[in-house]
């Protein structure tokens, strides 16, 4: 691959001191591009394009459908470019050309279209106010929104939050994660062949500790949206109190995964298998705890065992492939550490570390621990890896109690064919999304974000697109005689 630059003010660059960073293959640990290594002085560039952009440029003053064409545009050239796009995710980031090819890349794509009709469902409010006034609220742009994303899924997430933030007039400056910004570069390209005006989306890349942090301590920059881990998300939430910006935070999940005894235990186990192994596990929304009515604890257990003994891991690039390599060589350690700490805490009874038939890559076997108590660390803490905690519960009451006890709250997961009682644990789990019979419906229509350590505000749906407006209440008086009662409060 040729040398990526980053994008700032509708050019692109190198970093202003020409230091670049590399990318690395995970399944073959081989260098596969070099992109610019940003300084704090790159990234204010990029803040002060975004500014002008807002305050001085034609977005914001472009009518919502010129906007709309802009994004119904990239939608069609990443639709054009799908192969190539693809596979510059799976390259970067060890994904499957299975989740490229039908999630990461279409499913953008459609977000981006979503967007470009939906923001004409955001508006003010004719108000009813006890006074001769007519008064109204306007729904606004922010401004100069600071875009930060994880590696799991850096292309979707790229559209997730910029085509929420500019269809509605905002400025975007996108901070993609060092270990994964080629796809977020090569978007750059499509932004670049619609001729979407400068500074409206600058992608900057570099170190996040560096460029992360000057972003949401920028007085210049009026809001944040962050998906990332929780730990990190309090460290932006710090920052971004320069200026008591607005914020919207999407980060870590333990998210609970209910299996009652009436379920159909093949497609449970099917759904389970998917809800923790898929992308390696790197998910938030990961369902890492597995809680199993104790009526089919044992069954199930087996039938997950098996399934998971059956799965292949591999060159992400061949279709045959069920788990690819994880996104680096720390993220690995970090994983194995915790299948350590498992072995301690639970019953092994599938994988439990590297495969050995795979001497370069950063590669887990999908990994199952039984009989985990959810005092454990490893049910308590977020492993992001291949890593699934099997927990028992005597009935349903116990299970919701048990999914309730952690610290997060992004999603949950429920089978049963008894839909009414699906209906009432839902309500009672502390959580922003439930899904019953099924794992991972994401709609551009429905909200989507977290309680608790989980994080705060929504992306997608309506939800979504208000987080990327501030309210403006305007009050016209209509007073007879055009006197209202403040114009002789003081006889003077």
């Amino acid at each position: 691959m040729e040398p990526y630059r980053m994008y700032i003010d509708g050019k692109f660059c190198d970093a202003e001191a020409g230091a670049v960073t590399e990318s690395l293959n995970p399944a073959t640990e081989e260098k596969i591009a070099a992109f610019p290594l940003a300084t704090a002085k790159d990234m204010e560039a990029a803040i002060r394009a975004a500014r002008r952009a807002f305050d001085e440029g034609p977005w914001p003053r472009m009518s919502l459908a010129e906007r709309g064409a802009y994004l119904v545009r990239i939608a069609q050239e990443i639709r054009e470019a799908a192969f190539d796009l693809a596979r510059v995710e799976t390259l970067d980031t060890g994904k499957t050309t299975k989740q490229t090819t039908f999630i990461d890349i279409p499913v953008a794509a459609n977000a981006y279209e979503y967007f470009a009709g939906a923001a004409g469902e955001i508006k003010g409010e004719t108000l009813a106010v006890p006074a001769p006034a007519m008064s109204y609220t306007l729904r606004e742009a922010v401004g100069v929104v600071g875009a930060i994303i994880p590696w799991n899924y850096p292309f979707l997430m790229a559209a997730w939050k910029i085509a929420s933030s500019i269809i509605l007039g905002n400025t975007v400056v996108l901070k993609p994660s060092r270990e994964a910004s080629l796809s977020c570069l090569e978007l750059a390209r499509v932004f670049h062949k619609v001729d979407l005006p400068p500074g409206v989306v600058n992608i900057v890349t570099g170190q996040g500790v560096v460029l992360g942090q000057h972003l949401a301590g920028s007085t210049a920059v009026d809001m944040i949206t962050f998906t990332g881990s929780t730990d990190v998300g309090r460290g932006v939430m710090r920052a971004a109190a320069s200026n008591l910006k607005k914020l919207t935070l999407e980060l870590g999940g333990k998210s609970p995964n209910i299996v009652l005894a009436d379920a159909d235990l093949e497609a449970a186990a099917g759904g389970s298998l998917c809800a923790i192994f898929m992308n390696q596990g790197q998910m938030c929304v990961a369902g890492s705890r597995l809680i199993v009515e104790e009526k089919v604890y044992d069954v199930f257990l087996e039938m997950i065992a098996t399934k998971t003994k059956k799965l292949k891991v591999g060159d992400p690039q061949d279709p045959a492939t069920d788990l690819g390599p994880l996104i680096s060589a720390a993220q690995k350690k970090i994983v194995l550490d915790y299948i350590a700490v498992g072995r301690k805490e639970g019953r092994l009874v599938a994988g439990g570390g590297a495969p050995k038939d795979l001497s370069k890559g950063y590669y887990v076997e999908p990994t199952v621990f039984a009989d985990v108590g959810n005092n454990a660390r490893i049910a308590r803490e977020e492993i992001f890896g291949p890593v699934l905690c099997v927990l028992k519960a005597r009935d349903a009451e116990e299970a919701v109690r048990i999914a309730n006890d952690t610290d997060f709250g992004l999603a949950g997961m429920v089978w049963t064919r008894d839909i009414a009682a699906a209906t009432t644990i839902a309500q009672r789990l502390r959580c922003g999304t439930v899904w019953v019979n099924t794992y991972g419906g994401f709609y551009n229509e429905a909200p989507f974000g977290g309680y608790k350590q989980s994080g705060f505000g929504r992306e997608l749906g309506r939800e979504g697109l208000t987080e990327m407006t501030q309210v403006k209440h305007v009050n016209v008086d209509l007073t007879p005689g055009g006197k209202s009662l403040v114009t002789s409060w003081f006889n003077v």
